[in-house]
């Protein structure tokens, strides 16, 4: 983490959100307290003379509370319901499961020996000494069950839980590898692919550790660090490169020194997630760049048609890990669900609020599905004196690492996010994983709280389940190892939480006020120094020394249309027939300033938005593949339909009337002249003479 926070740029905005928040606050305490002693003195002013003294006494005994109403900032009465306790109930599911899938691959290697120690892997001296050094003492079933296959060299295609340990399960074997056949010349052997920058550093950690006893190179090509500093280290061909896909096709285009063609393994970390529609172009460029002559390896807790068919096409008698099924969450992970009743939704905020102030204090993680969402919430939160941050697209890459940091080393106890960090990231002792409102699908409901429960710990999910996303509860429920429980907040509770979130209303329009100043101050900064620095080019450049403009495999012309395409499959799917959206929608630009209700109903739209261009996705005809489909266990045998015949069985079996009467008549005039044959058949034509004259 240290290495990637030099190469960022040490600009820094000149106030945190976490300021602003607490500038409001402060004002806001200030305010009630010159409200609270102005009724004070104007109470002192009609008592007399006499009882001075004992008021002032009072007053003293008054200040301890009122400290503390300042600092916790609910009164007696209020902490009296905030202390009444949440009903569980467990929810009942059905018995009947579907059984797992098999087939389809060359080889399935899903069976493991469950005795199988590091030291009876084969695995090199140095790699030992660092498996010992990072405290591993046992390898997890993945690993069990992929390092030996990835020391043959085979084609891999695993799927396990989250927290389960992949990253070693594909770096020990390539670590192997290159320890094993040290390169002759310097040149790029192995290229990791993952879906998030953050994944990325991860990765690059864990792979720096395994390797430190070696002399093995590793490199990260990510968004938004320094591109010269990552340029100068892959002109230095390092042995393994852990890079985003943009990243990677910018430096392949804008770096002539580095190419692909000595990649000897290719690794695709959440291989789901980097084939679907919005990696598949870059995809598919950097497939085409690699070396036909490679060891492929996807990886992913769930596994898609997009996956398979990548299979298919790419991987050379592929063996198939399936230590956990698609759906499968961690073992030790306890799920609760918040039901959210109809013409509630508004409801949300409040009973997240709830949930953060009374029951799960620290080592949180709140999902939201909009990055406008989770930066709403920051306020909130942060309003309410928790410590809080949160990780989205919309923030810099600093911005993004340093919350990240902050809650790896318990400085905030709540980190809101978005689904860019609901991938792959180890934080160590997240307790507790809390979905604003249920992900897109169950894929993604597995990755989120996969979170917590990592690597054997146990851990706790709380979702808030409306109306419209009922029909994924039951499949969770269905899916689900352990009992799943409905969790029920008390309505006093839940009543006195909505009146304080709507009395902050004002304070969060402050909050964001003092961003949008802020902005548009550092939006004429950046103006001003862009301008600068262009008239000293324009003044001391040379026709020689100028840098050549970063080329991409797309042209601007061909992103456009592909971003249009997108964009209107989109606008039309949310839209298709459907009055109460468009209504919605148009309700909601005219407002300007939704309402709780409103911001709930949008969370929801996005979600089904995608579920719905996923649908569409999949009714699509699937594309042929090498490799037969997976199919589910059959029960017991039917009986088999009767297969077409081809037309040349149906001639020679047909016994027909009209069958038998043209084949004695022989083929027709225009069937002869066709295949080339004599135009004429005496006997034939002079019966058909006579025949007319007869008639």
């Amino acid at each position: 983490m240290a290495d990637v926070m030099s190469q960022l740029k040490k600009k820094r905005a000149a106030t945190t959100l976490d300021e602003k928040i607490e500038k409001v606050r402060k004002k806001r305490k200030t305010e009630d307290k010159e409200a609270k002693s102005g009724k004070s003195e104007e109470k002192e002013a009609k008592e007399g003379s006499e009882l001075e003294e004992q008021e002032d006494h009072e007053g003293k005994d008054e200040e301890g509370p009122e400290d503390e109403d300042s600092e916790t900032d609910y009164s007696s009465a209020d902490e009296n319901i905030l202390t009444k306790a949440d009903t569980l109930k467990v929810k009942e599911r059905k018995k009947k499961k579907k059984g797992q899938e098999t087939g389809g691959f060359f080889e399935d290697a899903s069976q493991y020996d469950e005795n199988l120690s590091f030291q009876d892997m084969n695995l090199s001296r140095p790699l030992l000494k660092a498996i010992t050094a990072m405290g591993f003492k046992q390898p997890t079933p993945i690993q069990k069950a992929c390092i030996p296959v990835g020391l043959l060299g085979k084609d891999i295609c695993a799927c396990a839980a989250t927290g389960t340990g992949k990253t070693a399960a594909f770096a020990l074997p390539v670590l192997e590898r290159l320890i094993y056949k040290p390169r002759q010349s310097p040149v790029t052997r192995v290229l990791v692919l993952v879906p998030t920058r953050e994944l990325g550093i991860q990765v690059h950690s864990v792979t720096k550790q395994l390797a430190q006893f070696c002399n093995i190179t590793t490199c990260l090509a990510v968004g938004g660090l320094d591109v010269k500093s990552q340029e100068a280290a892959l002109r230095a061909a390092p042995d393994i490169l852990i890079a985003t896909p943009g990243r990677l096709i910018d430096h392949l285009h804008n770096c002539p020194s580095f190419h692909l063609s000595s990649i000897e393994v290719l690794i695709l970390d959440e291989a789901d997630r980097m084939l679907d529609e919005y990696f598949e172009e870059q995809m598919k460029e950097i497939i085409r760049m690699c070396s036909h002559h490679r060891q492929t390896m996807l990886f992913s807790a769930t596994m898609t048609d997009e996956v398979k068919d990548l299979a298919s096409v790419s991987l050379k008698n592929p063996v198939r890990i399936f230590v956990n099924s698609n759906t499968d969450v961690a073992p030790f992970l306890r799920q609760e669900f918040v039901r959210i009743r109809p013409n509630r939704e508004g409801d949300r905020e409040a009973i997240v609020a709830a949930l953060l102030t009374r029951t799960f204090t620290d080592h949180v993680m709140l999902f939201t599905q909009t990055k406008k969402q989770a930066h709403r919430m920051h306020i909130l939160l942060g309003l309410m004196g928790l410590q809080v941050g949160e990780l989205h697209g919309n923030l810099s890459q600093t911005q993004r690492l340093e919350a990240l940091r902050r809650f790896k080393d318990e400085q905030i106890d709540i980190l809101v996010a978005t689904d860019v960090a609901a991938r792959g990231l180890d934080i160590e002792g997240v307790k507790t994983v809390i979905n604003f409102t249920m992900p897109n699908t169950i894929k993604h409901y597995v990755h989120r709280v996969g979170r917590t429960a990592r690597a054997g710990r146990a851990g706790r999910s709380v979702s808030l389940v409306g109306e419209e996303e009922r029909k994924m509860l039951k499949e969770i429920v269905k899916a689900a190892k352990a009992p799943v429980k409905a969790r029920i907040l008390p309505q006093d509770v839940i009543l006195k939480f909505r009146d304080k979130i709507e009395k902050m209303e004002k304070d969060v329009y402050a909050v964001l006020q003092l961003e949008a100043e802020e902005k548009e101050l550092q939006q004429s900064e950046a103006q001003i120094n862009t301008a600068k620095r262009l008239l000293e080019r324009e003044k001391g450049k040379e026709a020689s020394n100028h840098e050549p403009e970063r080329s991409w495999f797309q042209t601007k012309e061909e992103r456009k249309k592909e971003k249009i395409a997108k964009a209107l499959q989109e606008f039309d799917l949310a839209l298709r027939g459907k009055k109460k959206r468009k209504k919605f929608m148009k309700d909601a630009k005219k407002k300007g300033e939704m309402t709780a209700e409103e911001r709930s109903q949008f969370e929801i739209l996005k979600a089904q938005m995608f579920a719905e261009r996923l649908a569409k996705r999949n009714r699509r005809a699937k594309r042929a593949r090498a490799m037969p489909e997976e199919e589910p266990a059959r029960g017991p045998a039917k009986k088999q339909k009767q297969v077409n015949k081809s037309v040349f069985d149906e001639e020679l079996t047909n016994t027909s009337r009209k069958a038998l009467k043209q084949y004695r008549a022989g083929p027709s005039f225009e069937e002869r002249k066709q295949l080339g044959l004599p135009h004429q058949r005496r006997g034939n034509f002079k019966s058909k003479s006579r025949y007319k004259r007869k008639k």
